[in-house]
């Protein structure tokens, strides 16, 4: 789910109105965020509108059950405008009550002072919320939202191409996957990827560093530095040069929007993407050999750490507005959504939940073990007040391709995307 982070001008110009209120919104606080608010309008996008409205018509009935009389409006945005409008609408007195993010959009909000704290523990399964989706909605010790839902990464391989090789089952170790790709690399020959992994990808490349212990920045003392020049990043990032160098024979310069779509033409053999994109292949409308439906197989991806490869976990948060004047009910209506009735609703939708509790669940189901099992490992950007503001598909994306297309070492391109990220990191 690629949700871009909105531009640090947009929401500094929005700010401009919310410090304006001042301490009158502070002062307010316990009659206007009261539970006695009336009317509460909730913003969504358009995923909750035509996947389960029947789970947000439920939040509505429990909020009303316990207050009645009240109104709940509800508004649906689609991802591309949604964040232009929110901006609009935070300078003025009209702002929402709840307003849907990704994930990686609430950074940017949380640093300026958009959203209002919330008390994580009246909301349900928060004390195991997932690690990544809670450093989402947390900034400088606070919580200032709920994660929703998410969706995780899974590796996906052709079961035909493997069988052709002599491989009979997906692989338990790295030793194993990387044999497995070996053994099929040479069936097919150097024209075919048997790991169609895209340069520029960052989340995937991300995943080697976290799995050999290295990040992007860490923090120390209340300051950011960032990180993917020591060596434990520098181990990572050799790691995915290696299946890059090895296994990836297809233009070194792309990133993976496109992933779902090069291995529907069936010249690769396994992809590492989010759990939809496998299926989405396999569309008669994507997939131009006619073999891949019934023909593609989801399995955990080890990595060379010798645990599951961590993955980044994507997905929605509910915020509060700091300028509502309902945010105690709003807070209700989202614990409404996103607790424990919530999230089975959710889970039934094809959803990954937001808690540990849950996740166990679907472990023990076949259908659902390998998404669960993927996301039990996971990480997340830098929460760190500047992070919004290094332009990421500069940095880690040119890293990337430097690294995957020899253009630099790994330690040269890794020291330069630090100092770039270095610049800006801290930045409020």
């Amino acid at each position: 789910m690629k949700r871009k982070l909105i531009a640090a001008i947009g929401i500094a110009g929005m700010m401009v109105s919310i410090a304006a209120c001042g301490d009158s919104d502070k002062d307010s606080g316990g009659g206007k965020g009261g539970a006695e608010a009336k009317e509460l309008t909730v913003w969504l996008t358009v995923d909750a509108q035509n996947n389960w409205p029947e789970l947000v018509k439920a939040a509505d009935a429990a909020v009303k059950k316990k207050h009645p009389g009240v109104k709940i409006n509800h508004e649906y945005y689609g991802w591309p405008d949604k964040n232009a409008k929110l901006d609009a609408v935070l300078a003025t007195d009209k702002a929402p009550d709840v307003v849907e993010m990704g994930n990686t959009e609430m950074l940017g909000y949380m640093v300026k002072g958009a959203f209002a704290p919330v008390d994580a523990s009246k909301f349900d399964n928060s004390d195991a919320w997932l690690d990544g989706l809670k450093a989402s909605v947390t900034y400088d010790g606070k919580t200032y939202g709920v994660p929703y839902y998410a969706g995780g990464r899974v590796g996906n391989w052709r079961k035909d191409i493997a069988a052709a090789s002599g491989v009979k089952s997906t692989p338990k170790t790295y030793k194993e996957l990387t044999a497995d790709l070996d053994k099929i690399q040479k069936k097919q020959g150097d024209k075919f990827s048997a790991w169609y992994q895209p340069t520029r990808d960052w989340y995937a490349a991300m995943s080697f560093v976290y799995d050999a212990g290295g990040s992007i920045a860490v923090e120390s003392g209340g300051d950011w530095k960032a990180n993917l020049s020591s060596p434990e990043s520098v181990k990572g990032l050799k790691a995915f040069k290696s299946v890059v160098d090895k296994y990836m024979h297809g233009d070194k310069t792309k990133d993976e929007s496109d992933r779902y779509i090069v291995y529907g033409q069936g010249k690769s053999g396994m992809i590492f993407g989010a759990a939809w994109e496998g299926a989405t292949s396999e569309d008669p409308k994507n997939d131009k050999t006619g073999k891949l439906k019934g023909n593609l197989e989801n399995f955990v991806v080890p990595g060379p750490s010798g645990k599951n490869l961590p993955v980044f976990l994507g997905g929605s948060d509910l915020a509060v507005p700091v300028k509502s004047g309902a945010q105690e009910l709003a807070a209700e209506w989202i614990n409404a959504l996103t607790g424990a009735e919530g999230q089975k609703g959710l889970i039934g939708k094809g959803n990954l939940p937001n808690n540990k509790t849950d996740l166990a669940t679907l472990k023990s189901d076949p259908k659902t073990a390998v998404p669960a099992t993927a996301a039990e490992s996971n990480w997340f950007v830098p929460m760190a007040p500047g992070w919004g503001q290094v332009e990421k598909a500069q940095v880690l994306q040119t890293m990337l391709q430097n690294i995957g297309t020899g253009k630099k070492s790994v330690e040269a391109a890794a020291k330069e995307a630090d100092a770039k990220i270095d610049k800006v990191i801290n930045t409020k």
